[in-house]
């Protein structure tokens, strides 16, 4: 981050020379009506605005609550600690945290040199980076689930993007054009935030989040479904395209998860399949190589024999004879 805004950002702030000065709760009309267990955006957002940005308030222990507005953190320097459903979340410099206004928790304190940016936003600023999004992906259900009132659930997206730079330049755009008022500023950061979604899909090996079910062994158990169902034509790039991930991308989920690349997963299932077919069925060799997906005959005798020390034949006459002696 450029050295003039980082410096804009580190001074302290008439609110934070008070807890500095031993105030120890926070001042809760700054953020709520009422009671603090509910921050209100109307508190924070100034009016005629789709969104804007708050340095968090260091020097206290933020207690327990929630938004009426989807909350996005990003971390510019140092570390800030949450604590969401009994669970401690720190996050580095780089990470970006997105926290839908039924999540609640509170905020360890921050000190000097310990630097989040709070991204407050009506529904509308969010359109646009949807409609970049373009896709079902975890990123859009996030927030169309966020911003629906219908069967609300606590849910938050970390990721933890260890320094990203395309990211980094965007979110000081960002912050730089909010706390200087810049012209058309509004959808300029629309824009940008649909940026940052993007690069975000992109890196969802990064990702961490709190949903009851796991977007990323989703997204694995869709490909070993679909390696199931159809070993002989099983294509990455068309599961990438149906699960709607790029190939790098759903590359690293099923190498993160399972410990093994696609060829891998599929020449294993090849395999097992072809075994099968020898056990149970009188095809001749030949022809189960075709249906497990094999054109390249020596191809599959080659692997075939690396894999179980013998020939397809040969495996077939010791293991039926195995069968039989069983039965």
């Amino acid at each position: 981050m450029r050295q003039e805004l980082l410096e804009e950002l580190l001074i302290v702030s008439e609110e934070e020379k008070r807890y500095r000065s031993g105030q120890e709760n926070i001042e809760e009309q700054l953020y709520a009506r009422e009671s603090i267990t509910e921050v209100e955006r109307e508190k924070l957002l100034q009016r005629g605005r789709l969104v804007t940005v708050r340095p968090h308030s260091r020097f206290v222990h933020f207690p327990e609550h929630k938004h009426n507005y989807v909350e996005i953190m990003y971390v510019v320097q140092g570390s800030i600690t949450h604590y969401i459903e009994g669970k401690e979340l720190t996050l580095q410099k780089g990470d970006i945290l997105l926290l839908n206004q039924h999540v609640v928790h509170s905020i360890k304190r921050a000190e000097y040199e310990d630097i989040g940016i709070n991204f407050i936003a009506l529904p509308e600023f969010f359109e646009v980076p949807l409609s970049m999004l373009n896709e079902k992906n975890v990123l859009a259900e996030f927030i169309i689930g966020a911003l629906r009132q219908k069967n609300p659930v606590s849910h938050y997206l970390l990721f933890r993007l260890q320094e990203n730079l395309q990211v980094e330049n965007l979110m000081e755009n960002m912050i730089a054009s909010m706390l200087h008022e810049h012209a058309n500023e509004d959808i300029m950061n629309q824009y940008s935030m649909g940026l940052v979604f993007l690069y975000l899909l992109e890196h969802l090996e990064n990702l961490s989040h709190n949903s009851s079910i796991d977007y990323k062994e989703t997204i694995v158990q869709a490909v070993i479904a679909y390696i199931n169902s159809d070993c002989r034509n099983a294509n990455l790039t068309k599961i990438a395209e149906d699960t709607h991930q790029s190939v790098t991308v759903l590359s690293k989920l099923i190498k993160q998860k399972t410990g093994c690349n696609f060829q891998e997963l599929l020449q294993r299932k090849r395999f097992e399949t072809a075994v099968r077919l020898l056990l149970d069925t009188d095809l001749a060799i030949e022809e189960i190589a075709l249906d497990v997906g094999y054109e390249n005959q020596s191809y599959f005798f080659r692997q075939f024999r690396k894999r179980y020390g013998m020939t397809p034949r040969r495996y077939r006459v010791e293991h039926k004879k195995d069968i039989q002696v069983r039965l």
